[in-house]
């Protein structure tokens, strides 16, 4: 098991450890070296990883993973197994908290007026805050966070300690991605017979997951209103379709998606949609009226078009008069 894990070229004093072993008695060395990947991006961040991560109680094991890393040139950090551990979940769930943050920053943006866009890039200018993860929105999903938040929150309540910002991440998070649903009783007040336009099924875009992802939340709500669903996404449709075969119309294209649509909702930002023509909302739609939970628009593009634009921490655009229905 050891010898598999040494590269070519291992130095002597390794490789005669562990032949002396496989002759003699084998010892295996238990070690933690976690991953610090993207979806979508795995293959480039493990050849350009921030850092390095090997957690080991002994000197042997610590020795044979930094011969492996060594050429990687990035920081390497050798300590015990639970800190290697926990660097992982700390890491994931800070990420996770600075969404739930700025989500929130946002919600109350919403109330006062003011603009989430120039609130987080006026932040993300001071290099302790950083401009990372500051994209507000409907919340996050994928197998990372919210598995990794849910395990730190179980793991402090096993130990009688209580993680207080963890566990308002994942609320936080949890009530952030039935945020479009509620805006839209502003226009309808419920969706029973309208027909809804969905735009992004994944999690994020770049990958076909859908764990965790705001559709499975809000396509369920649509469906018991009684909506009409009409949805797209470039990869994700084969997935949805295993669990929602027959009740939601599934289109290959944005346009066909949105033809005769009482209203349109946005969950993923795929380049498809952000590089989408505003003004074909107006063209296509029945009632153009776009709840965007990705803030995929600019805001001075979309005054210009004749449609109702409702994002999120932004103000609400609308170039139509509309009655509650």
């Amino acid at each position: 098991v050891i010898k598999s894990t040494v590269p070519i070229g291992t130095n002597d004093k390794i490789e005669k450890f562990i032949k002396i072993n496989l002759t003699n008695n084998v010892n295996v060395y238990v070690a933690s070296n976690p991953e610090f990947l993207a979806q979508g991006t795995a293959v480039r961040d493990t050849l350009h990883s921030s850092r390095i991560v090997i957690g080991v109680e002994e000197k042997i094991a610590g020795n044979i993973l930094t011969e492996v890393y060594k050429d990687f040139g990035a920081p390497i950090l050798v300590t015990n197994r639970r800190s290697a551990e926990m660097i992982k979940y700390a890491s994931n769930d800070f990420l996770a908290l600075k969404i739930s943050f700025i989500n929130e920053i946002a919600n109350l943006c919403e109330i006062i007026g003011a603009n989430i866009d120039d609130v987080t890039k006026g932040m993300g200018y001071d290099q302790r805050i950083g401009d990372k993860f500051l994209n507000s929105g409907i919340g996050y999903g994928g197998s990372c966070f919210p598995k990794d938040t849910k395990a730190l929150h179980w793991l402090g309540n096993f130990h009688d300690y209580e993680l207080k910002t963890i566990r308002a991440t994942i609320d936080v998070n949890e009530n952030q991605k039935v945020k479009l649903i509620k805006k839209s009783r502003k226009y309808f007040n419920n969706l029973s017979g309208l027909t809804v336009a969905i735009l992004g099924l994944t999690f994020k875009p770049g990958t076909d997951d859908l764990r965790e992802a705001p559709s499975l939340v809000n396509i369920p709500l649509m469906l018991e209103d009684g909506a009409n669903i009409k949805a797209w996404d470039p990869v994700g449709v084969n997935n949805f379709k295993k669990i929602y075969p027959n009740e939601i119309t599934y289109c290959d294209t944005i346009e066909d998606t949105l033809i005769d649509a009482d209203i349109c909702f946005i969950f993923t930002e795929w380049k498809e949609v952000k590089d989408f023509e505003i003004s074909k909302y107006g063209k296509l739609m029945k009632t153009p009226i776009i709840l965007d939970g990705r803030n995929c628009y600019d805001l001075k593009h979309v005054q210009k078009t004749n449609i109702i634009y409702d994002s999120i921490g932004r103000e609400s655009i609308s170039n139509l008069e509309f009655v509650n229905v």
